[in-house]
């Protein structure tokens, strides 16, 4: 019996890319301390094979693997030329915003080294920047709009940046001040069952915000600023009948608000004002039976002009790494219940024994 004679597979083209790091820059800030910069993008691209000598990098490998790991070293060298330096968490997230433009079909309007080099904020020796292509798009929404809902996961950086952005309005006198709120009820638990006064009761709730000013502010004038009105901090309750004026505002934790309570809340917007609300649909607190304020109003102002939604997902969150692999693991989670409900007629399934 004679074999027919297997048809070999057309090998893709090889593609050669040639880089020279120029004199100014050592190669320890390219390829990092110990080459872990290298390694990063040897694991990001197995396909191309990089090597190094003196000051130039070659790659030769498949034509669109190529092409990126070519894009990649322009974008780190953009990087560094504003002093900025590359780190294994940006090298990775720069291969991520590439091959995502990439697998679009066309180039983002944003680049790695765009996203990377865009300063919000300096404060205490460090300067606070958007970490990924949303994160970036999210901060620039809320310098174009009134209103701006950024909802995602734990750990995308929605209130940090949202608090950043406020500090940067107060100190570049776009606002006078600084309002700082969220729901005072959480995880079942009612202020009236807490021991202390008012003030030590609100504080559990409020320790996030703090947390997140004494990064940005001297410690020590925050108790002035407080004082004097400049920074304000109160549960959301507080906020009803007033008119909120020349003020940055940020609601946290904003998927715990009933329907009514974001409307009282998003109703309190005054002149020269602005409000970002965050929150995560996933992490509802509330009682059975009540619906998110945050899961309505992404129906009701939905094309509303000058109200912005800005969606974050598990890629940008900025935690530990497995932290975005927990969030993606209760996705999958909540898919496959839901998918049981559906083909049980609406009831989860039960196990049997």
């Amino acid at each position: 019996m004679t074999q027919t004679p297997t048809k070999q597979q057309p090998q893709p083209p090889q593609a050669r890319a040639h880089f020279v790091v120029p004199a100014k820059h050592p190669m320890v800030t390219v390829l990092g301390s110990g080459d872990a910069l290298l390694r990063v993008i040897e694991k990001a691209f197995p396909a191309v094979d990089i090597h190094v000598r003196g000051n130039e990098i070659s790659a030769v490998g498949d034509a669109p693997d190529v092409a990126l790991v070519q894009r990649l070293f322009d974008e780190m060298m953009l990087v560094l030329r504003t002093g900025q330096p590359m780190t294994e968490d940006a090298v990775e997230r720069s291969i991520a915003m590439l091959r995502a433009g990439a697998a679009a079909g066309a180039e983002a309007v944003e680049t790695p080294a765009q996203v990377l080099t865009q300063n919000i904020l300096s404060s205490r020796g460090r300067t606070i920047r958007p970490k990924t292509l949303n994160q970036k798009r999210y901060v620039d929404a809320i310098d174009r709009h009134t209103i701006v809902f950024g909802i995602g996961p734990a750990g995308t950086g929605k209130t940090y940046l949202a608090m950043a952005k406020a500090v940067q309005a107060l100190q570049s006198k776009q606002v006078n001040r600084i309002i700082l709120t969220r729901p005072a009820v959480e995880a079942g638990e009612r202020l009236g069952f807490l021991p202390g006064t008012l003030y030590e009761k609100i504080d559990p709730y409020l320790r996030p915000l703090y947390d997140a000013l004494h990064d940005m502010v001297d410690p020590d004038s925050i108790p002035r600023l407080m004082a004097a009105g400049t920074i304000e901090v109160a549960p959301l309750a507080y906020m009803r009948g007033r008119t909120l004026n020349d003020a940055f505002i940020i609601l946290d934790e904003a998927q715990n608000t009933s329907a009514e309570q974001m409307k009282m809340f998003l109703t309190r917007l005054g002149f020269d004002s602005k409000i970002v609300v965050t929150g995560d649909i996933t992490q509802v607190d509330l009682p059975g039976g009540t619906k998110s304020g945050l899961r309505q109003v992404q129906e009701i102002l939905d094309g509303v002009e000058d109200v912005h939604f800005s969606r974050l997902t598990s890629t940008d969150v900025v935690r530990h790494k497995l932290v975005g692999r927990i969030v993606d693991a209760y996705e999958r989670y909540d898919i496959a219940v839901s998918d049981g409900a559906d083909r049980d007629g609406g009831r989860p399934r039960t196990s049997r024994k």
